[in-house]
């Protein structure tokens, strides 16, 4: 009895629907979803009823802006990063006094700001784009950059 070989078989990709996917804008459901995500968390904040995901929503939304602005792209939402920054700090130190998670009026202008600079900023970028910038901003937080604040 001869032996067989037990070769993997793997499925072939369509390249051109591969490229196309990759260098066409975010899905509008992906985006759609992303958008109810992010405005449920500012609205939880104006409410004075944000929790700890919320709180982990608006980070992760300013990190990516924050890293896409310092690529180049949408620059002048550089300022309104660092105003939420400090907004979200002084929230958590509020947390960590009172359990409760709340903003100013001023944090609240901030984060919608910012909101509204990432939803640009998604909405003229390509996928592969996009991804890359995520990729970069776990890869700054995971390697502690300097410009990375750690709470």
């Amino acid at each position: 009895m001869r032996k067989k070989t037990k070769r993997k078989v793997y499925k072939l990709i369509n390249p051109i629907a591969h490229a196309i996917e990759g260098v066409s804008i975010l899905p509008e459901k992906r985006l759609q979803n992303l958008r109810l995500l992010e405005l449920a968390a500012i609205e939880s904040f104006a409410k004075g009823k944000a929790t700890l995901q919320d709180w982990q929503t608006m980070t992760a939304m300013l990190n990516v802006c924050e890293t896409t602005a310092r690529e180049g792209i949408g620059s002048e939402a550089l300022e309104a990063c660092q105003r939420l920054e400090a907004v979200l700090i002084e929230s958590q130190q509020r947390y960590e006094k009172t359990l409760r998670m709340g903003i100013t009026g001023l944090g609240l202008k901030a984060m919608r700001d910012v909101y509204e600079y990432a939803d640009l900023q998604r909405q003229s970028i390509d996928l592969s784009t996009f991804e890359r910038m995520i990729d970069k901003t776990m890869k700054k937080i995971r390697g502690k950059a300097p410009e990375v604040v750690e709470l």
